[in-house]
């Protein structure tokens, strides 16, 4: 089995080394680039660089990291903020530029490789204080749009589980539950399944408050 592919954005060497150090000390994990801004990021995917998951810092040189999330995304990688930034908006901002994890620079190890392996299952890395933080914002795209059906599968999505094991629960195929989830984010004008896990949230903390 081909080990996990990692790219590594962040201006600060000592955080790269920290990282590269203990993603390199699991078997199934290889660092294969590590760039300081946006310019080496970009001048890495021109050389034909490719990982298959991009931890990424938001705060670099030459720019916000969220202006490579679509170039990234565009060749098949999965990204993972890794920041020191825990403000409401600035988490905001990185859901809906599409991330698919959140981590502060905090984390222990455990939980970016944790991290690392949710997102390649199609399931958000968030973790429970990051969640409390989206829950309490306010997104208009009322649950009343959706079928039962769509309804259960994004409740689920919610508990943060992959496209494979709510297709497990439910006895549904992946590719039925990944058209369900299409159709979801289409009927509420969301672009991930992040967005649709915090809508559920938020009226989950509402049902309970009545």
């Amino acid at each position: 089995m081909n080990p996990i592919r990692v790219l590594i954005v962040d201006d600060h060497p000592l955080i790269r080394l920290g990282v590269k150090r203990a993603l390199e000390n699991e078997p199934e994990l290889s660092v294969t680039g590590e760039c300081a801004d946006l310019a080496a990021t970009r001048a890495w995917l021109a050389d034909s660089g490719q990982a298959d998951v991009a931890i990424l810092d938001r705060s670099l040189p030459d720019g916000d990291g969220l202006e490579l999330v679509n170039e990234l995304k565009q060749v098949g990688m999965k990204i993972i903020i890794l920041t020191v930034e825990d403000a409401d908006e600035e988490i905001r901002a990185a859901i809906d530029a599409g991330v698919d994890g959140y981590l502060l620079k905090s984390s222990d190890t455990e939980q970016i490789i944790h991290a690392i392996g949710i997102v390649l299952q199609d399931a958000g890395a968030f973790p429970p204080a990051i969640l409390q933080k989206m829950s309490r914002g306010d997104m208009n795209a009322p649950l009343a749009k959706l079928s039962p059906r769509e309804m259960e599968i994004a409740e689920y999505v919610a508990q943060g589980y992959s496209n494979k094991v709510i297709g497990a629960k439910l006895d549904l195929s992946d590719n039925t539950v990944r058209n369900h989830l299409a159709n979801i984010m289409q009927k509420l004008d969301f672009h991930n399944r992040v967005q649709v896990a915090t809508l559920v949230l938020q009226h989950m903390k509402r049902h309970k408050k009545l």
